[in-house]
């Protein structure tokens, strides 16, 4: 256990968490181009889900580098982190059972949101966050899925719209998980420094 936090607070492991988090978060949203290109401009924001929480990661990650901790991004990030990771490993996996495929890009997607999903909470501990910036998390992550599931601005997946109403109830329950998740790593576990 002690190992795999001394390569945590590693600064070059920052870095290359850092770099490998930005590539994700600039693939993520060219993915959501053309769905970007028909949003409507006070969605926008809201619509590209996984590479805004990868992003939101990037500014903890800097704020690490900095010796600095960011209380809302942490929040943010480990609330969509877990979120959005487990959210697109189930999509991924529904597709492939609906349409009986999926491309190479399905495969990587799952691995990729996997580690997301991991990663916020690996550094969990690091975090310094009070009630207060769960409150704002969890307003951002109910509201982000009223825009998603209301108005029907959620991320096109194949043929999965026919089933937008079980994914919508899913996704809902998924984000009261994260936000409970977030609450207990960040207020029930013990506190470590991350000096390096």
């Amino acid at each position: 256990m002690i190992w795999i936090l001394s390569v945590l607070k590693s600064r070059s492991f920052l870095w290359l968490l850092l770099i490998i988090n930005l590539l994700g978060t600039v693939y993520g949203y060219i993915w959501y181009l053309p769905q970007l290109e028909r949003t409507s401009p006070e969605f926008l924001v809201f619509v590209p889900d996984s590479p805004t929480a990868s992003l939101f990661f990037c500014f903890v990650l800097i704020a690490f580098l900095l010796k600095r901790n960011w209380p809302i991004f942490e929040v943010l990030a480990i609330i969509t982190l877990f979120k959005y990771g487990v959210w697109a490993v189930v999509m991924n996996i529904l597709t492939l059972i609906v349409s009986g495929e999926m491309p190479w890009e399905g495969y990587m997607l799952i691995a990729s949101h996997f580690a997301m999903a991991v990663q916020g909470i690996l550094y969990s501990s690091f975090y310094r966050v009070k009630l207060w910036h769960i409150v704002i998390g969890a307003i951002w992550t109910i509201h982000n899925d009223i825009i998603d599931y209301v108005y029907m601005q959620f991320p096109v997946y194949s043929k999965l719209y026919l089933y937008i109403q079980h994914i919508g109830y899913f996704t809902f329950w998924l984000s009261v998980v994260s936000i409970g998740i977030c609450y207990f790593y960040t207020q029930k576990t013990k506190r470590l420094d991350l000096s390096m």
